[in-house]
């Protein structure tokens, strides 16, 4: 552990996010094509390939399976990617990811399935078939909202343990461990956008803090 400079921390992280609650389903018909776009949750990007096989094996005989994903953090692009799934390059997968990236949503994969109806929409129309999908799915779909916590170990005397308990209710941070010796040592987990508010309440009941090695 590396020992923080009290007052000196500064954070520039997406801690809170909203992702789909559970894998949801809505379906357009545009110029009598079939477009089912799934919304999934993942954990990664090994974990939306699987949830990918998933909805391919759900409509096996449809004429394309498009699909983009931002398998984390709405702000990692390591875990950004998409697919054609052999529409025109560019006319699918990038628009739907265009607009998943611009949702603010987070470890979602989204796949547009679709049934051609035998009406050619054209690279221009495609993109707007495409883009529309994803667009109408994600303002109807339920979600959660995912919060990414800090951690920092913290030194304090037993006499400021309860209030330090009551006081970090309010800022969504929880104990994770304690260790009971000369002082009380905890483990504290917190939303990096509380940080200021917590130091105020470390800095009140005189502790010390270390922020835990990743």
């Amino acid at each position: 552990m590396g020992a923080l400079n009290n007052g000196d921390l500064q954070y520039n992280v997406m801690d809170e996010y909203l992702a789909p609650n559970r894998a949801q389903k809505f379906e357009l018909d545009i110029k009598r094509s079939r477009f089912i776009t799934s919304v999934v949750p993942v954990q990664g990007k090994e974990s939306a390939k699987a949830a990918l096989v998933e909805v391919r094996n759900t409509w096996p005989d449809a004429n394309h399976h498009c699909w983009a994903m931002v398998a984390g953090k709405p702000n990692d692009v390591f875990q950004q990617d998409q697919s054609d799934d052999g529409e025109p390059r560019g006319t699918a997968g990038k628009p739907m990811l265009n607009v998943l990236v611009h949702s603010g949503f987070g470890n979602t994969l989204v796949v547009v399935t679709r049934y051609f109806g035998g009406v050619k929409l054209g690279a221009g129309g495609l993109v707007r078939a495409y883009t529309q999908s994803v667009s109408e799915a994600l303002s109807q779909t339920i979600t959660q909202k995912i919060v990414l916590k800090e951690m920092i170990e913290v030194a304090l005397d037993y006499s400021s343990l309860a209030s330090l308990e009551h006081r970090i209710v309010a800022l969504d941070t929880t104990i994770e461990t304690r260790d009971f010796s000369d002082h009380v040592r905890i483990q504290l987990a917190y939303p990096a956008h509380q940080w200021g508010a917590l130091e105020s309440v470390l800095k009140v009941l005189g502790a010390t803090w270390h922020e835990d090695e990743k």
